[in-house]
């Protein structure tokens, strides 16, 4: 066998490995050497010459090596996979529920699994898979069947696999988008059930691999503030947040969205769950709706706000600050005195220091004092894994919100 390839470290570099993540980027890199192929495994060391581990590199990639084992001259096998596979699924059965009828619940988190480059959902009885990084892309089947094999110890049966590696980040690693079966077809319009309501979840056509599971908890969140209250449901999706309300006895919501396809299967989901009488949907831009509903003078007992990312790069905070203030004071003003606001940013980008000083400065701009109820992140099948910034990015309030004059 031939002898791995080895990637070191200038000096003073891998300080962010060294806590604990799993990332070495091209400008950290000292020198290769040895033979090696984009994709492949080489060690990490550091500048000294100590084995800080084995990853994957891909040198057209500004993350040229994702680490797999922190472990000295460990051994990346079908047994190694197995372990990694069994730890992730081993942690979801104590942190959600995966035996209901129609489950659904992140099973692999990337990095935070320390399986770094691929993300897998299960909804009822399908997974889907998102490979997004080269060197994981060449172990997404075999990480998929051992998956499927665990599952099925404990009388999971996964009847089909569709893969979403269709994101934009692909093209960073030199790789072309891709999706389609894994397998046998099936039908991809997959029945699930979450915190009592049920949806129909389209596998390849809605956004990421079909569903946002990310919020699951902070949906349940809101459940008290709802009874006999009137809600509006800002960039509703496919109407999450707001069945979560009228299943909760919200008296009639409003959800919005800007796209025809999210409305169409939000109303869907408002006849499943037979709430089409008390939950109604809106195809509009949300922030040229919000100013109209101002003039026409409404107000709600709860407004949610729960926007895509502003921001997917250092680049653009600035402009999604603007976002995130604008959309939150226009929110707030549609809020009735001593009702609540739910508010949520999805962007790592956006730390939580500078979220909570935005949602504040929104706030002053109107006049508005915010009484907090809660804080919450994303659910635990989405582990936080620290020095992972990128895997901490849901943040979510909850406040009541009175006027100050």
């Amino acid at each position: 066998m031939a002898e791995m390839a080895c990637v070191r470290l200038k000096k003073g570099e891998g300080r962010t490995l060294k806590k604990g993540g799993l990332w070495v980027y091209d400008n950290e890199i000292a020198e290769i050497a040895g033979e090696y192929e984009n994709g492949g495994l080489v060690k990490v060391l550091d500048f000294d010459g100590w084995e800080m581990g084995t990853g994957f590199i891909n040198t057209k990639s500004k993350l040229t090596v994702r680490m797999l084992s922190r472990k000295k001259d460990a051994v990346i096998d079908e047994a190694f996979f197995r372990e990694r596979v069994r730890e992730a699924w081993e942690y979801r059965k104590k942190v959600v529920d995966v035996t209901g009828e129609g489950a659904s619940c992140r099973v692999i988190f990337g990095e935070a699994d320390f399986l770094p480059g691929i993300v897998i959902d299960r909804f009822g009885d399908c997974l889907v898979v998102q490979s997004l990084a080269l060197g994981i892309d060449r172990y997404k089947e075999l990480i998929v069947k051992l998956l499927t094999e665990c599952m099925a110890e404990d009388g999971i049966v996964i009847r089909g696999v569709y893969e979403r590696s269709d994101a934009k980040v692909r093209e960073n690693e030199g790789m072309e988008r891709v999706k389609g079966f894994l397998g046998p077809e099936f039908d991809t319009k997959v029945p699930i059930v979450e915190n009592g309501v049920k949806y129909m979840v389209d596998v390849a056509d809605g956004q990421k691999t079909g569903f946002f599971l990310d919020q699951k908890y902070n949906r349940l969140a809101i459940h008290r503030l709802c009874p006999g209250a009137r809600v509006l449901d800002c960039f509703t999706h496919t109407g999450s947040f707001a069945l979560n309300a009228g299943i909760a006895g919200a008296k009639e919501v409003i959800g919005v969205d800007a796209s025809e396809l999210g409305i169409a299967q939000a109303e869907e989901n408002a006849g499943l769950n037979g709430l089409s009488d008390r939950v109604t949907f809106r195809c509009a831009d949300v922030f040229d709706l919000l100013p109209k509903l101002e003039e026409e003078k409404e107000l709600f007992d709860l407004v949610i706000l729960d926007p895509p990312a502003f921001t997917k790069s250092r680049n653009s905070v600035k402009n999604a600050i603007k976002g995130y203030r604008e959309i939150n004071l226009r929110g707030m003003k549609l809020v009735k005195d001593g009702g609540f606001l739910a508010t949520c940013s999805c962007s790592h980008f956006m730390t939580p220091e500078l979220f909570t000083e935005t949602i504040g400065q929104a706030a002053a701009n109107v006049h508005k004092r915010l009484r907090q109820v809660e804080y919450r992140t994303q659910a635990p099948d989405h582990p936080i894994l620290w020095a992972a910034d990128e895997s901490y990015y849901l943040k979510f309030y909850i406040f009541q919100v009175y006027n100050t004059r």
